[in-house]
């Protein structure tokens, strides 16, 4: 079986921002299994109660370097980045992953109609899925390898205004179509303006995971379209090392086909 990340050159470095658990950790453990690759940022708000993260470190040592990082707050971004930078490892893959859908602390889950919409969920939702992606890139600019790099940033099908056919989720929805703009944007800054290094931004939608954001929803996925983590970290790995310029700013899904946005 063709190593994830095959497109990769030698010692090159991948970021994983929401790498604790379900996908994110998938992603570390792939890169990981690379030796091409020669280290890992993996990022969360608390990377020491990550048990999968935890055995990473014991078994890869300095490959793996661990970090907390919010994505709704700069300041850890631009922390994490900078200290990262010391190491004089450039990246040439960012992975933005971390995203909510529900949140019971919050007594947020996806609005069925109008009126279970809450001003403050909205707003956090865009504040994670929509904003923390996009400073992640901005912080993340400055170390980009000189040659093709990446950035990926985890999307969903919901995100799409096109493909929007049976509503609901105002929140989510609008929140990944935010983000979705900011991905189509920032590319062609990159394509037109930033030219000193390759690097190619683009959407994902993962499909159905079984993780803890997919958990309240999912009962009516068919079992072939229900993805472990690694099966789905994988098939999007697989898409990132064919993605070539031509590719820029577009919204893939799991299995290749273009999503409208």
């Amino acid at each position: 079986m063709t190593p994830p990340l095959s497109s990769l050159p030698d010692q090159s470095g991948v970021f994983v921002q929401g790498a604790s658990r379900g996908l994110g950790l998938a992603f570390v453990e792939l890169a990981l299994s690379n030796p091409k690759i020669a280290r890992v940022l993996a990022t969360s708000r608390d990377p020491q109660r990550s048990d999968g993260l935890q055995a990473l470190k014991e078994e890869h040592g300095e490959r793996l370097v661990l970090a907390s990082l919010d994505v709704s707050d700069e300041e850890s971004i631009a922390e994490v980045v900078e200290d990262f930078g010391k190491l004089d490892q450039p990246l040439h893959l960012v992975l933005n992953v971390a995203g909510v859908l529900h949140d019971e602390s919050r007594q947020m889950m996806p609005e069925k109609r109008v009126e279970d919409l809450r001003p403050e969920n909205a707003v956090y939702s865009f504040r994670v899925n929509a904003l923390g992606p996009l400073l992640v890139a901005r912080h993340a600019l400055e170390l980009l390898a000189p040659g093709r790099s990446v950035i990926a940033n985890l999307s969903a099908r919901v995100g799409s205004i096109t493909d929007n056919g049976l509503g609901g989720w105002y929140s989510y929805r609008a929140a990944k179509a935010a983000q979705n703009m900011f991905t189509r944007t920032l590319s062609i800054e990159l394509g037109r303006y930033r030219k000193s290094h390759e690097a190619i931004c683009v959407a994902l939608h993962p499909g159905t995971v079984k993780t803890e954001l997919s958990a309240p929803f999912r009962k009516h996925v068919a079992e072939e379209k229900l993805f472990s983590p690694e099966r789905a970290a994988r098939q999007l790995l697989g898409i990132i090392d064919g993605l070539s310029k031509k590719d820029q700013g577009k919204f893939f899904a799991w299995n290749g086909e273009e999503i409208p946005f």
